[in-house]
This record gives structure tokens, sequence and C-alpha cells, in this order.
């Protein structure tokens, strides 16, 4: 039976079929070159497969060029008798274990050599060229817009000035190329320097969207630390869209990886507030995330949590708790055990009607690390003022959910402390009382 040879292939997603002369004849495919170069204004650049299929990884390939098995674009395509095509290296190893089927019909082979493809392969190589040369002169079209954009910068003012760093924060968000011409181009100084005590809220806006998308050097963050720059920061996070609060959040975040910054300047009242506002609106889940991570990384700071303590911020983050999701519930919970390693975080966490409640609920319900944190503040609560706290907790069903945790599969040490923790709370009660308060009949059985 003679062998079936494919001819004609789709490869636009408008169902547009080629075959191997139409492809030469309208210059899809490589002329007369053999594959081994991509003509384009005179200019041949050697390029190779492989290397262009994984700079063009997430583009959508059509399936004529994807292989069967490995589900990958084809670099050596060759044919069964049956007419399908494969990945050479694919198909040898389907034979090599024994296979004497197509993969794909399933039938078995009267004839088990294999064709190379050559026809699929050069339409193959043509469009991963044809793609990489127009991917990189749009890079290129992006990084010469972005260096005009800074120009303009330069030379403009008000809603002039508003318009070119809107296009630019755009152009940085959408392409990688643009953010490095940006910062090798010295971009950072010139749109850091266009933010201070008179810049205005839409400026402001503008210049921090594209701050935030870009890699700061050390040089760059103290730079940004200047008080006025600082200020202003809080003032839109306080006063902005929330795009524009989110974005100063990450920027602040950003400059406090430097190890010498000053953390009195990130513990500001306002800055705080306008923090906890962030964490609180529920309407916007990257902003409460945006905020806790913020809130961690200045809580982590001992000379800042006072000042976090002197807001309210205990009550106000235990009671958003039950309304968040499992990474921002981790992150809540890791600041309010920071909070508790001081006296007056202890006192607020005691104070505050739902501290008790909401940690048993959180035991052994959403991962082992918020067991843990939500563990160690019941703790930290019920040693500061063991008969008022501990007789709350049991009641809140505490003894159970420790008995869960002892029980379970979690860490030695989390173990340990659940132990102890059930034992301060059964002081206050006689044996027969405390099985009969905690309910605990049904964990036993």
């Amino acid at each position: 039976m003679p062998m079936f040879q494919p001819s004609k292939y789709d490869v636009g997603g408008g169902g547009q079929v080629l075959d191997l002369e139409t492809a030469v004849k309208d210059g899809i495919l490589g002329g007369g070159d053999g594959g081994g170069g991509v003509f384009g204004g005179g200019m041949v650049e050697k390029l190779d497969l492989k290397k262009l299929i994984e700079e063009l990884e997430s583009v959508n390939v059509p399936s004529v060029f994807i292989c069967p098995i490995s589900l990958e674009p084809m670099q050596d395509p060759v044919t069964l008798c049956t007419g399908q095509t494969y990945e050479r290296s694919n198909i040898l190893k389907w034979f090599s274990l024994g296979h004497l089927t197509c993969p794909t019909t399933m039938q078995e082979l009267w004839d088990d050599s294999i064709t190379p493809n050559k026809t699929l392969y050069h339409l193959i190589y043509s469009w991963f060229s044809q793609k990489y040369l127009a991917m990189k002169k749009r890079s290129e079209d992006v990084q010469g817009r972005a260096l005009e954009l800074l120009e303009t910068l330069k030379k403009v003012k008000g809603q002039a000035r508003v318009e070119a760093l809107k296009e630019l924060r755009k152009v940085v968000a959408a392409h990688a190329s643009a953010k490095k011409t940006v910062v090798d181009s010295g971009g950072v100084t010139l749109i850091s320097s266009l933010l201070g005590p008179f810049t205005s809220h839409a400026v402001g806006s503008e210049t921090i969207g594209i701050l935030v998308n870009l890699s700061l050097n050390s040089e760059s963050k103290t730079n940004l630390t200047q008080p006025a720059k600082i200020s202003l920061m809080v003032d839109m996070l306080n006063e902005g869209s929330i795009e524009t609060k989110i974005n100063c959040t990450k920027l602040i975040e950003m400059l406090m990886e430097e190890e010498d910054f000053g953390s009195e300047i990130f513990s500001s009242l306002s800055l705080l507030v306008g923090l906890l506002r962030l964490v609180k609106d529920k309407r916007h889940p990257n902003g409460v995330l945006a905020g806790l991570c913020l809130l961690k990384t200045i809580c982590s700071h001992e000379s800042a949590r006072n000042s976090v303590l002197s807001i309210g911020a205990v009550p106000q983050l235990v009671d958003v708790l039950p309304n968040l999701n499992a990474e921002c519930l981790e992150l809540a919970l890791y600041v309010l055990e920071l909070l508790s390693t001081l006296p007056e975080g202890r006192l607020a966490l005691k104070d505050c009607p739902h501290t008790i409640p909401n940690m048993v609920k959180l035991l052994m319900r959403v991962s082992e690390s918020c067991t843990q944190l939500a563990l160690s503040i019941l703790w930290a609560v019920c040693k500061l003022a063991p008969e008022e706290c501990a007789s709350l907790a049991v009641e809140a069903g505490l003894a159970a959910k420790l008995l869960l945790v002892i029980q379970s599969g979690c860490n030695p040490v989390l173990k340990q402390r659940s132990a102890e923790l059930l034992k301060l709370c059964s002081l206050n009660y006689t044996a027969t009382i405390f099985i009969s308060k905690c309910k605990l009949t049904r964990t036993i059985q």
C-alpha cells in the first residue's frame, strides 16, 4: 500500500490551507534557502527552531504543528504509513516500548519505517520565524516609544505630562523590554524627580504606577524615601483610587526592602490608618492582600508595633478575619501574633470580644500554619488572664479543637503547645465538669 504523504496544512485561525508550492510562492517559506534563514529587508538571520519555540512558548500554535504524543510543537516531524505525523524522538520512544501501532489511530503498522516530513518542517520553521521576527520588531518599537516618552517628559508639564506618563505606564506594564529600556536609560531618576511636595495627585498616581513595575536599585530606593516623596505616597494611599492605593502600598513595601531604611518613616499614623482602611475594604481583594503584606513588613520591625497598636489595629484585624481568604488570613494572623509579643498587644487581644471565638474557629480549619498562629495568639491571651480567658475559650469549644490538634499529624511543637494550653484551660474545672463543658465525648468516640 502506498504511503500517504500530506501536502496541505491548515496553519491559520481562519482556516487558511497551504501547500508547499503556495507557501514558497507567497513568501511564507524562505524560498530556496532550505529553511536555513529568514529574509526581511535584505537581511538574512540564522535562527534555530528549538530556540524559536522556546522564545514563543506562550504563543497559540496551530494544532497541525503539535505532536499528538507530547502535545508540544514538532522540531523534527516524521510521518508513518498511516499518514499521521509525530515528533521523531516521541514516535521512536513509542516503538521502543514494543508498540507496533499508530498512537493516534491505533492501526497496526504494515510498514514501520518513518519518513521525514520536510514540507511540514518548513511550514513550522517559517511560521515560528515570522512570529519571532514580528515579536522582535514589536519589542524594538516598544523600546523606541518608551525612549520617546522619556524625552517628552523632560519637556512637557500639566495635562501633557499626565498623558505622557499614562502612556508610559501602559507600555511598561505590558512589555518587559520597555521596563528594561526605562531602567537602562536612566528613566527611573527622571520619573522619580516628578514626585515632590507640589506634585499633583494625577501626576503622582501615574508616576507611582510606573515605578512599581520597575526594578529599582538601592540608590533609586534611597532617593524615593525622601520625606516629601513618602508624604505624597501616604496622601495618595489615603485619597487615591483603589489602583493608586494598591500601587502606593506595593511601592512602599519595595522601599522597605532596603536594610538601612528608617523604620520611623514608615510608621506614620496616616500611613497605618490608610493601610487599615485598605485591609477592611472587602470589595477589593487585591487591596486587602497588598495592605496586609505591607502591614506585615512594618510589624516585623519591633519599633513600629506600638504605632500600629495605637490606632486600634488589633480589634479591626480580628473583626475582618472571617472575611479573608487563606492567603490574607495567614498574613493577618502573622501580624496579630507579632503584636501579641508586646504587653499592650496582648491586652488589646484580650479586650477584643471576638479574639477568642475567631481564633478557636480557625484551629484545624484552614492550614497548619494558620492553626499554629491562632494557637500562639490564644496562648498569649489565656496566659495573660487564665481565669477569665480560659473559661471563655472553653465555652467557645477550644478543648475539643485542641484534642483534634493533638490527635492529628501536625508537627510535635504544635501538639506540645496544644497540650499545654489544654492543661491551662482545665485548671478552673474538675475533671468531670471539664469533660462535660468541653463536649469531649463525641471527640473521644
